[in-house]
C-alpha cells in the first residue's frame, strides 16, 4: 500500500501546487490588462481566453487529482482483497516526472522559449508556439503512460475483490 499512498500524497501535493500556481495566472491577467491587445491577439481564441501558463497549471491540477483517485481506489481495493501487491513504482515515477515536466516546460520554460522566439505566444510565432506546446505534450505523454500503468494495476486490484453473494 506504500505506492498507493504515495500516489495519493503526490497527487494531493501536485494539486495544491497547481492551486498555488493559479496566483501567477491571476497576476498575469492583472499586469497584462494595462496594455491594449492587438487585433491578432483578439482573433486567436487560444490566446484570448488564457495566459500562457493556464495549460500547464490545469494539467498539474487535473493530473494530481487523477493520481489521488487512482491511489485511493487502489488502497481501497487492496484492503478489501487483502492484496499487499506493491506494483506501481514505475507508474508513480512516470506520473510525477510527467506532471513536473509539463510544469517545467509550460510555466518557467515559457520564459526560456520567449527568450528564443520573442513574444511567440502573443504574435503568435508558430515555430516557437509549436515547440513549446510539443514540449508540454511530450511530458503529458509520459504522465499518460504512468497513469495507464497505474490504471491497469488498479483494474487488476478491483478484479481481485471477491464477489459478494
Amino acid at each position: 500500500m506504500t505506492i498507493d499512498a504515495s500516489f495519493a500524497k503526490w497527487g494531493l501535493g501536485l494539486f495544491a501546487f497547481g492551486v498555488f500556481l493559479t496566483f501567477g495566472i491571476i497576476a498575469h491577467y492583472c499586469a497584462g490588462a494595462r496594455w491594449p491587445n492587438g487585433q491578432l491577439f483578439m482573433q486567436s481564441i487560444t490566446l484570448w481566453w488564457a495566459c500562457p501558463w493556464t495549460l500547464s497549471v490545469a494539467a498539474v491540477q487535473a493530473g494530481g487529482l487523477g493520481m489521488v483517485a487512482l491511489g485511493l481506489t487502489r488502497m481501497m481495493a487492496a484492503s478489501i482483497s487483502r492484496d499487499d501487491g506493491e506494483q506501481g513504482s514505475l507508474a508513480l515515477a512516470l506520473s510525477i516526472v510527467g506532471l513536473l515536466g509539463v510544469f517545467a516546460i509550460g510555466y518557467p520554460g515559457y520564459f526560456v522559449f520567449n527568450s528564443i522566439w520573442r513574444n511567440f505566444y502573443y504574435v503568435p510565432d508558430i515555430t516557437g508556439k509549436n515547440a513549446w506546446l510539443l514540449g508540454q505534450a511530450f511530458f503529458f505523454a509520459i504522465y499518460f503512460a504512468g497513469m495507464a500503468l497505474a490504471f491497469s494495476t488498479v483494474r487488476h486490484a478491483l478484479d481481485a475483490i471477491p464477489e459478494q453473494a
